[in-house]
């Protein structure tokens, strides 16, 4: 997803800074339109039927390669968890005790396909160069009237 998100938002930044100077740019039935089935894939629009959003629709990724999110909480497990000890959560095959709403993963392979599993880290490691530019393209959206 990091190529996507990143993608979509130099797209509406660009269709933007092209709209002030009088021009547009020809682009599969113009660039909001694509940056909008960029942002409905992630979310769940998808041959997959998977949103890419943890917490988004009803298919979203529970397996995340993520410390924070596969670690029980200090209420669930007072006991301090040292660094070894905490791959035995990342690499358990249940769902991930906490969830990292709004995080968006890797995503799928070049074919759609999809595996939740967090020793899959290239599909469901959350990070801030995935997520950062897809915030752009949402506020976007959120502050367009028409789209």
């Amino acid at each position: 997803m990091q190529y996507v998100t990143t993608t979509t938002f130099l797209l509406l930044a660009y269709a933007r800074y092209l709209r002030t100077a009088g021009a547009t740019a020809a682009c599969g039935g113009g660039e909001v339109a694509l940056a909008k089935r960029q942002v409905d894939y992630i979310l769940g629009k998808n041959p997959a039927g998977t949103s890419f959003m943890v917490g988004f629709g009803d298919r979203y990724p529970r397996r995340l390669h993520h410390r924070g999110a596969s670690l029980p909480s200090v209420r669930a497990h007072p006991a301090r968890i040292g660094c070894d000890q905490g791959f035995a959560y990342l690499h358990s095959a249940a769902p991930d005790a906490n969830l990292l709403v709004g995080a968006v993963v890797g995503g799928p392979d070049a074919h759609d396909g999809f595996v939740d599993d967090g020793d899959s880290y290239g599909q469901t490691e959350p990070a801030t160069y995935i997520n950062a530019p897809l915030v752009g393209v949402l506020a976007y959206f959120a502050g367009t009237a028409k789209y």
